[in-house]
């Protein structure tokens, strides 16, 4: 008897090993971007360039927290003249899983003028955990971590722009509006994105029907009262994200 109980132990432990981790995602469905994706963009102010930015998907698969994951960079800096007055470099990234769109890890390593900040953030959606670690501007050295509770489903800024090219849009209406759920620095948002409807927009790539879409941003220092940003993402199966104007 005492034999039995112990396989059966050791069945479910082995089963807990196995299968544990898979309740705590979803799989969502969607074949519009994948490894290898390069998306470059230029930053205007008015009629001038000011600088550049390109978001890139690996071409390989990263293992993260046992999980298959996406590797996402985005480089953003200035150009021309501009350096001169006020350089900025920065480089945002995450590990992104590939099944859920929810981050794994991500990291800022930011550089404006004299203002510089080095962070690193890891999500654990088994138990709900966000640690994030910033780095000593003086020494260089991580600082003691902080931990935050997450409520259910929550995303970076990289895992939130992936996710949004899984949404559906055939069926809303304008004003019709949606949540995603993010964290950044130290703060959760239940950012609400309202609908606008189609359009055509035009770019330097050429003139492209696109969806419009109107983040509702709190009122701060920058950004101030309704579609104070609107950004523009392709009316296709891609839905590749096209133009941000604020």
């Amino acid at each position: 008897m005492k034999q039995l109980l112990l396989l059966i132990s050791i069945g479910f432990g082995l089963s807990a090993f196995t299968f544990g981790d898979e309740p705590s995602y979803r799989v969502l469905e969607y074949d519009n971007f994948g490894r290898g994706e390069r998306l470059e963009f230029s930053v205007n102010f008015g009629i001038f360039t000011i600088g550049e930015a390109e978001m890139i998907i690996d071409d390989k698969f990263y293992k993260v927290n046992h999980r298959e994951c996406y590797k996402i960079d985005i480089f953003g800096r200035t150009s021309g003249m501009v350096d001169w007055v006020a350089n900025v470099n920065d480089h945002w990234g995450a590990y992104v899983d590939s099944a859920a769109l929810v981050p794994h890890i991500s990291y800022r390593n930011i550089r404006e003028g004299k203002y510089k900040k080095d962070e690193v953030v890891r999500f654990d959606h088994r138990v709900n955990l966000i640690e994030t670690k910033v780095a000593d501007k003086k020494t260089g050295k991580f600082k003691e971590p902080k931990v935050y509770v997450s409520q259910g489903e929550v995303r970076d800024m990289m895992a939130g722009a992936l996710y949004l090219r899984t949404i559906d849009f055939s069926k809303m209406k304008k004003g019709d509006k949606f949540i995603i759920n993010g964290f950044f620095e130290d703060t959760f948002y239940d950012l609400e994105m309202i609908y606008r409807g189609r359009e055509k927009v035009k770019t330097k790539a050429g003139k492209f029907n696109a969806i419009r879409l109107a983040p509702v941003v709190p009122d701060n220092e920058l950004f101030d009262g309704e579609d104070s940003v609107i950004a523009w993402v392709t009316d296709d199966e891609n839905r590749m994200p096209l133009k941000i104007q604020a």
